[in-house]
């Protein structure tokens, strides 16, 4: 998945914020993001070492009670042609005796000498970094995600077409049963019925499971259809699966019920005109959720969102900027692109090194904990369902990478980072998305960064640390914006007016990474009366060159 450093600048003093997020959701777990996922990839790189040498070991073993046996074969052979004639040779008598008495004891410890100690034990070390239960719900919640959010079928999933990666895998049978119990055990009867019927269907085709039959699958298919209101469905289903097993009590129990209930439905419906049927039709399947702009949201991860006019799109420019001719940009200026106009989003290019980048990610990387959104009720920092990430606090004093991004930050928009929290770097995993929020607090919000000893945001610096090959992009659902990520730019926009309220165009959303890895970078600064200042000048010091973008 993907990184991006992001910057939130504060009224009160405190250090600069880093925030990193790698497409994921809040709904994994520790084993389901980018930096934990790489360890574990090469974790059991080592343990399929450890297995091969537990196999040759054992190989060796059944080398030599193999060699044992054949030489025994071919003297018993030999011996029991002539057993007088054999015996009465001393030589033979004693080595007979020899070898009962001592040779097969010694042979009977090669037999029961355990090979499989050391991969047993260094199994059972890295046994503790498996994956939970949780951690493979949240991986299965993660891949139903990315389906709805991309509009993916089960068949496109399951057969890896989405996947630009030679060594993609396929879905098996038992893996897409395994997805619709787990949509089954949160009573997600939408996904269930899709998973389901995926893996019936790959059992149809000729793919075989030792643990998975017809009979489970459709058991669990007629009833997520009957919940989501298919009775006809439902019944069919049913029929099916009892075809398969006439003994099954809990079908032939639904197949009275299901009878009995589409009866009572038919006479329901007569009494039903055409626009009544229509919305009780519509109203089956993925049901709506906390979420009112969901579907909006969804469109703009899938770049369907609202297209700007022709004339607003030819007002947005390309430039160099150098912040008022700031000393450490009048010879080498940056890169700046607009994104958007109002709100302005501008992308700034280049503006960090591929050695920056990876020493954020290495200094993060073993700290990175559950990320945390502020709870506007209790006023406290807490997990949230709808932000799926890790992140990690860095210090400007904890290593000169990060005090130099702090600076170069400063320079290029002219805020102040004493007033920023540290640099957080989030870790967005499998599925990892952060739903639409506001960066601000709230009028509702009046302590909102409190805990944080700091004030409200004024703006926000977006870094993104890594390229994605599909999925990931920041969009803002008030606007209809999306804006990809790009390795080494970062994208910045104010999050409050000049008046210090909330501008409430600028709600965005981090959209689940389909493929790839994303972190990023965030920053930003406070709302005292010096900022404010510095906010009116910068607007006005951008010298336009060129309408067209040339980098």
């Amino acid at each position: 998945i993907w990184s991006q450093l992001v910057f939130f600048f504060y009224p009160s003093s405190s250090s600069a914020v880093l925030l990193v997020h790698i497409a994921s959701a809040d709904r994994v777990n520790t084993a389901c993001f980018p930096g934990q996922m790489t360890d574990l990839l090469f974790m059991e790189k080592d343990l399929v070492m450890s297995l091969k040498d537990y196999i040759r070991a054992e190989e060796d073993k059944l080398q030599q009670i193999r060699r044992w046996a054949d030489k025994l074969e071919a003297l018993s052979a030999a011996a029991t042609e002539d057993p007088e004639g054999f015996l009465g040779q001393p030589v033979n008598a004693f080595k007979l005796i020899k070898r009962l008495n001592t040779e097969w004891t010694e042979l009977e410890s090669l037999v029961l000498m355990d090979m499989s100690d050391v991969f047993v034990s260094n199994l059972t070390i890295q046994r503790q970094n498996f994956p939970s239960d949780d951690d493979q719900t949240g991986a299965a919640k993660a891949l139903m995600r990315l389906q709805d959010t991309y509009q993916l079928d089960t068949d496109t999933i399951s057969t890896g077409l989405f996947s630009v990666t030679p060594a993609h895998l396929t879905l098996t049978v038992d893996d897409c049963y395994d997805l619709g119990k787990v949509a089954y055990s949160e009573a997600d009867y939408y996904h269930t019925e899709l998973w389901m019927a995926q893996a019936l269907k790959q059992l149809d085709q000729g793919e075989t499971s030792s643990t998975v039959d017809a009979v489970a699958i459709l058991d669990y298919l007629s009833y997520s259809v009957y919940q989501q209101g298919g009775l006809r469905r439902a019944l069919d289903f049913t029929k099916q699966l009892l075809e398969l097993d006439p003994t099954h009590q809990r079908a032939n129990g639904n197949l009275k019920y299901f009878e009995y209930q589409l009866s009572k439905q038919k006479k329901v419906e007569g009494r039903e005109d055409e626009e009544q049927q229509k919305q009780r039709k519509e109203s089956q399947g993925r049901h709506d959720d906390y979420l009112p702009e969901r579907n909006k949201y969804e469109k703009l991860c899938r770049s369907e969102g609202i297209r700007m006019t022709p004339r607003r799109q030819s007002r947005l420019f390309c430039r160099y900027y150098d912040n008022g001719r700031h000393p450490r940009f009048v010879i080498g200026p940056v890169k700046q692109e607009d994104e958007w106009d109002r709100p302005h989003i501008v992308r700034y290019h280049d503006v960090v090194s591929e050695k920056e980048m990876e020493k954020v990610k290495e200094l993060a990387k073993p700290r990175l904990r559950r990320a945390t959104v502020h709870d506007p009720q209790t006023g406290k920092l807490t997990t949230a369902h709808y932000r799926v990430s890790k992140s990690a606090w860095l210090a400007a004093f904890e290593h000169p990478v990060v005090d130099t991004i702090n600076q170069r930050i400063e320079d290029i928009t002219g805020l102040d980072i004493s007033t920023a929290e540290d640099l957080q770097v989030a870790n967005y995993g499998i599925g990892g998305q952060y739903e639409p929020h506001f960066d601000f607090g709230r009028k509702d919000e009046p302590d909102a960064f409190e805990e944080l000893g700091t004030g409200n945001r004024i703006a926000t610096w977006l870094l993104y640390m890594s390229d994605v090959q599909a999925g990931g992009a920041t969009v803002f659902t008030d606007i209809g914006a999306s804006v990809k990520p790009k390795k080494g730019t970062a994208v910045f926009w104010y999050n409050l007016h000049r008046s210090g309220e909330g501008d409430y165009l600028t709600r965005h959303a981090a959209c689940p990474v389909l493929l790839g890895n994303k972190w990023g970078e965030f920053f930003s600064p406070a709302d005292t009366p010096e900022i404010q200042d510095l906010l009116k000048a910068t607007e006005n010091v951008l010298i336009v060159f060129d309408q067209r973008c040339w980098f």
